[in-house]
């Protein structure tokens, strides 16, 4: 099979490479140049827009930042829809909302096309690794069909159901991830402010009933210092506000997300949207009027 990729960010740029390197001939695309200059260095061709990528090839894949960017690439003018030919197979690895994914599924279907909504989970290092968690929502056939191409950039691929169920799924994962960051910059601010070490406190709580990825991955970069994006906070404030829309659609109340929403609207306020999404415990700092201290012992490190 012959693939597409577009979109060549902090996750579509290493998982477009995972599939250059499991041997499928791929075309990419993107705005910016120089990562497609790196991937054409490694053995990509190169196209013009998102026409010339899905004529070219049997499965096209999209990782773009919200509803609106995939919307745009696959409708627009010299877009997907405009290159789709029977046959075609679109997987879109954005996070979008489920009911933008049901809506292009429909309109791609009448050009013969089958598509999946596809998100992950697993952050930069899992998409370099080729380790993440994928949720696919759309018709099995099509799964089937481009499951070899996902073996390349996911460790556990899971069919969740009909088209949108994927988005719904991630949207789900994302309650629980924006939840558990929360929860632990609380907890780390909670222990040094009543006088415990926080790393002794991680070390302590992380293999029990708290035990969670959170706190198996994010602990020591935040006592190194490290607050450098693994999944930028401005993403995880995109995705909670495409949940609570979603809620209000669906009618579910979602008072907990509600409020871990305004807790990440703040960090935008306060220009820490390029930070990792464990940052959030900046607004905690700032609401208890400290700083997480900085790991000098490091023989306590979890």
């Amino acid at each position: 099979m012959k693939v597409g990729y577009i979109g060549l960010g902090i996750m579509g740029k290493p998982m477009a490479k995972n599939i250059l390197k499991g041997g499928f001939s791929l075309v990419v695309y993107n705005r910016s140049q120089a990562a497609v200059e790196e991937l054409v260095h490694a053995g990509a061709l190169r196209a013009s827009s998102p026409q010339e990528v899905a004529e070219q090839v049997d499965v096209i894949f999209t990782n773009l930042p919200d509803s609106p960017d995939v919307e745009k690439v696959v409708l627009q003018e010299h877009g997907i829809l405009a290159g789709a030919h029977t046959g075609l197979i679109y997987v879109d690895n954005s996070t979008i909302k489920p009911m933008v994914a049901r809506q292009l599924a429909a309109l791609l279907a009448e050009k013969g096309v089958m598509s999946l909504d596809a998100p992950v989970s697993g952050g930069e290092i899992g998409a370099i690794n080729g380790t993440l968690s994928i949720m696919v929502g759309g018709p099995q056939a099509a799964l089937e069909r481009v499951r070899p191409i996902l073996n390349t950039i996911g460790k556990t691929i899971t069919h969740v159901g009909e088209s949108g169920a994927g988005q719904i799924a991630k949207a789900a994962n994302q309650i629980m991830v924006a939840a558990q960051m929360v929860a632990m910059a609380e907890l780390l601010i909670f222990a040094q402010q009543a006088g415990a070490d926080p790393q002794k406190v991680i070390q302590a709580i992380q293999k029990g009933a708290a035990q969670c990825w959170t706190l198996d991955n994010k602990p020591q970069r935040l006592f190194d210092g490290n607050r450098t994006p693994g999944f930028k906070a401005g993403l995880q404030a995109k995705d909670l506000n495409i949940i609570m829309e979603s809620s209000r659609e669906f009618g579910v109340p979602l008072p907990l997300t509600a409020i871990t929403t305004q807790l990440y609207q703040a960090m935008l306020q306060n220009g820490m949207q390029d930070l990792d999404n464990s940052a959030v415990i900046g607004i905690i700092e700032r609401l208890a009027n400290t700083t997480l201290s900085i790991a000098v012992d490091t023989t306590h490190r979890n």
